[in-house]
């Protein structure tokens, strides 16, 4: 993932949390006050159109949909659902996050951070435990001036290129400890990724990984089956294309146990998309199908 690809699916995911805030409060998926800071100016009017229109859950439709000339359809049949399920992975991770600080994990590392805010969101939950946000130099550093800009607690920045740069050599730069418990964020990632590459980085997290540590991500796979609904989710990789992030890793939910134990992981939970709408959807909002979210455990090595 190149880094100005990188900026832009965060600044894309960011607008689908900061859409969320003009939801009453009871019926938002998730809370991030800062998210619309970090838009610039295009998506800024997107979000002020939508949210002066009073039609929020109709966004896909009227503005994404016209911006995609020949793929009209597609993305108003799939917008919607992808956006739901970018807000409940989030949740499902935030979720984890609070879980593991209550219990006492001892630091946070997340892994491609983009616009994620929650070192600022959860600065009571962490009680001073660190946080340290691996990215892109470009992304990490517009980041930090917007957080700065408004006062809000950050995370300590690790600029990094993933092309050239391992996790395990990011992190010697910094404070993290290797022998103290963490929690290890890798979200929105890994299906862009090739499968080697995913591997990679989940050995270099259960070699970082102390006892009582985490890794909460989520994965793609491809929906096989002759329906009209699996057919158009499998054209997903396509409208992604479109904005410049293809998807080329995936792994079906039964096959993610074995995968990750041949890694030094072990599979805690996996929660699909059923499984994510019984527990956070209240509006009858769909769950893009073809993806989930996992938990998973490292034994130390």
């Amino acid at each position: 993932m190149r880094d100005e690809h990188a900026s832009r699916t965060a600044e894309l995911v960011c607008f689908c949390r900061a859409l969320d805030q003009h939801r009453p409060p009871e019926a938002r998926l998730v809370d991030d006050p800062y998210a619309a800071h970090f838009l610039t100016p295009g998506l800024r009017v997107a979000l002020g159109a939508a949210a002066a229109s009073g039609r929020v859950g109709r966004w896909a439709e009227e503005v994404l949909a016209p911006r995609v000339p020949g793929l009209e359809g597609l993305a108003s049949a799939l917008a919607p659902p992808i956006m739901t399920y970018i807000l409940v992975r989030h949740r499902f991770i935030d979720d984890a996050l609070l879980a593991a600080l209550a219990r006492g994990v001892e630091q946070v590392v997340l892994l491609g951070a983009g616009y994620d805010a929650r070192a600022a969101r959860f600065a009571a939950q962490l009680e001073g435990r660190p946080v340290f946000e691996l990215d892109f130099p470009s992304t990490s550093r517009r980041k930090a001036k917007m957080l700065e800009a408004r006062g809000a607690q950050g995370a300590q920045r690790v600029e990094v290129d993933f092309r050239t740069e391992g996790v395990a050599s990011a992190l010697a730069r910094t404070g993290f400890r290797p022998d103290r418990s963490t929690f290890f964020i890798w979200e929105g990632v890994s299906m862009y990724l090739p499968r080697a590459a995913v591997q990679q980085t989940l050995r270099a997290v259960a070699e970082l990984a102390a006892p009582g540590s985490e890794l909460a991500m989520d994965f793609w796979y491809l929906l096989d089956a002759p329906d009209l609904v699996a057919t158009a989710h499998r054209m997903t990789p396509n409208l992604l294309y479109v904005f410049g992030e293809p998807i080329v890793f995936g792994i079906h939910p039964e096959d993610l146990p074995p995968f990750v134990a041949r890694l030094g992981g072990a599979a805690l939970e996996v929660a699909d998309a059923p499984a994510l709408a019984e527990r956070y959807i209240r509006d009858g909002r769909e769950v893009y199908p073809a993806v989930y979210v996992a938990r998973i455990g490292f034994e130390p090595c």
